[in-house]
């Protein structure tokens, strides 16, 4: 999938809101809610996504994969290309190329697939070498146990949640990250290097404290779709555009 593509903002009037909220070192809080209000339209699209949805249906994918008797195989027939039972980082990997794939197939490389394909690796993993032994410990069968284990609905609400944080806090940084560097540096809004991480941090840490409202109705959610088998990729639109509904108006709070 292609790089994510920055330039300067667009030049309206929210967009002006904006950087002027960044030119005053305005905390993480206010610059998401501004940020979600000018760019309302762009994230309405990624529910139509098609990379998007998928990258989503591959997490609610790999529980039941997990639990089959041939997890590799399992995962073949979802488009995840394996050889073998794979580790963390394989598994990682996989995934990313799945991903890819379906874009190239769809003729869709957008940057709202990149974010949600960098999202999907990065939650999973993350649990995964989270609850693993060290590094040089693991194996193929812990992995396979772990991910497993997600086919609960407490479980997989705790990895939906991850991915939402990371999805939203990709697409608020895609916009910040086009005018934060012109605010940094003596007499700006972010006088030390520092400064820019730490805004950069704490918005990250917002992403993450709004991701919760997400976190009990994705996990109802994937129990009842998966006791009635419906956890297909027809079905993920109507979740993933819930879903972020209740993300954006959690992120505007305290904004």
């Amino acid at each position: 999938m292609g790089h994510i593509r920055l330039g300067k903002l667009p030049r309206t009037r929210r967009w002006a809101e904006v950087v002027d909220l960044l030119g005053l070192g305005a905390g993480s809080a206010a610059v998401a809610a501004a940020t979600l209000d000018a760019a309302e339209a762009d994230l309405r699209g990624a529910p139509e996504d098609p990379a998007v949805l998928h990258a989503f249906w591959l997490l609610t994918q790999l529980p039941d994969a997990a639990r089959s008797s041939d997890f590799a195989g399992a995962l073949r027939d979802i488009g995840v290309q394996v050889e073998s039972a794979p580790t963390v980082a394989e598994l990682g990997a996989a995934l990313t190329r799945a991903i890819d794939r379906h874009a190239l197939q769809q003729r869709n490389m957008s940057d709202l697939g990149e974010m949600a394909q960098l999202a999907v690796v990065q939650s999973l993993t993350g649990l995964l070498q989270a609850r693993v032994p060290t590094l040089f410990g693991t194996t193929p069968d812990d992995v396979r146990s772990e991910v497993a284990k997600l086919a609960t609905g407490k479980q997989f609400g705790m990895l939906a949640k991850e991915f939402f944080a990371g999805f939203s806090q990709r697409f608020l940084t895609y916009y910040t990250s086009r005018e934060l560097p012109s605010h940094v540096g003596r007499g700006r809004a972010f006088p030390e290097l520092t400064d820019h991480e730490a805004f950069n941090q704490a918005l990250d840490i917002h992403c993450q404290q709004a991701s919760r409202i997400v976190e009990t109705f994705a996990g109802t959610w994937y129990s009842k779709s998966r006791y009635e088998k419906t956890l297909t990729p027809e079905r993920m639109a109507g979740f993933v555009g819930y879903a972020l509904g209740k993300m954006r108006r959690e992120l505007r709070r305290g904004g």
